[in-house]
């Protein structure tokens, strides 16, 4: 077929214009930050456990979505600050303006953040393991979140890995009456059984890559907050089937995200959903934790 005759030609032309186009957006906070609105003080909460600064972005629109819909109080645990000590202090300062931009909460878990989070640590430094694990009791207890977000236990990086053992093991040494849903996410390996796909508008996409644009240290050596929209559309192929079911027709989203959904309850998790659950930008997050 020549290429004049073929018109996904001028199709795939304008995808790669389009990212090519976004590479060339300077990386940094925009000028003026939203105001972070003022929470109702009985609000639920919700808790975004990210491994690294950077993951409160890539995962956090159902998190986004609850906050501006659902009057939810969203903050940020900023589990680590990456492993490099020299790049721990910008991180942090880049951690702020990205949670500013969003308009959620922040909480750090010290200066430096955790450090050596993995199952490495789990397995042969029963002690580290243990100050690590404490760190995530409190603040559960303390906070008492109606939902928390927290990696797959197979999301590929060791940090994400470690970091849903780390909040699963804080979770089982709370009182037995301790209860919330789970949300888990994936970025770095995907979910073999997610449950849960969440539709997203232009204006939250849009938010999120700005907040990932804050990262700018991460960004600069590798553009992934350009590509965050088209991980969003595949997101919508592959959660049609694998959340609504095999065969079935795809909803007509352009951006959306995979999660499971699961409650913590009675020291373990239990399923919530009877099947898959495809979410709309019409309906009110709210109402999957009813």
């Amino acid at each position: 077929m020549k290429h004049g005759t073929n018109p996904f030609q001028k199709f795939v032309l304008e995808y790669a214009r389009l990212l090519q186009n976004g590479k060339k957006l300077p990386a940094g906070p925009l000028q003026k930050f939203p105001r972070r609105s003022k929470v109702p003080a009985q609000a639920p909460k919700a808790l975004i456990f990210s491994p690294h600064p950077d993951d409160e972005c890539i995962v956090g629109g159902l998190a986004l979505r609850l906050l501006r819909e659902a009057k939810w109080n969203v903050i940020n645990v900023a589990v680590t600050l990456g492993s490099k000590r020299e790049r721990q202090a910008v991180r942090r300062r880049e951690l702020v303006r990205a949670c500013a931009q969003l308009g959620f909460g922040l909480l750090q878990t010290g200066k430096q953040g955790l450090e050596r989070i993995g199952l490495e640590t789990r397995n042969r430094d029963r002690a580290h393991w243990k100050a690590a694990v404490a760190v995530m009791t409190k603040i559960l207890a303390e906070h008492r979140p109606g939902a928390i977000f927290l990696p797959h236990e197979n999301d590929g990086h060791p940090a994400h890995v470690g970091t849903h053992f780390l909040v699963l093991d804080a979770l089982k040494t709370l009182t037995a009456d301790f209860e919330c849903h789970v949300i888990e996410t994936e970025f770095w390996g995907q979910m073999t059984e997610p449950n849960l796909l969440v539709e997203f508008g232009v204006e939250d996409v849009g938010d999120l890559v700005a907040a990932l644009a804050c990262h700018v240290g991460e960004v600069r050596r590798n553009p992934y907050h350009v590509r965050l929209p088209a991980w969003m559309i595949d997101n919508v192929r592959r959660g049609a089937e694998l959340v609504g079911g095999q065969g079935v027709a795809a909803p007509d989203f352009t951006f959306a995200t995979v999660y499971r959904l699961r409650r913590w309850s009675r020291h373990r998790l239990s399923p919530v959903l009877k099947r898959g659950k495809i979410l709309s930008r019409s309906e009110n997050p709210a109402k999957l934790f009813r």
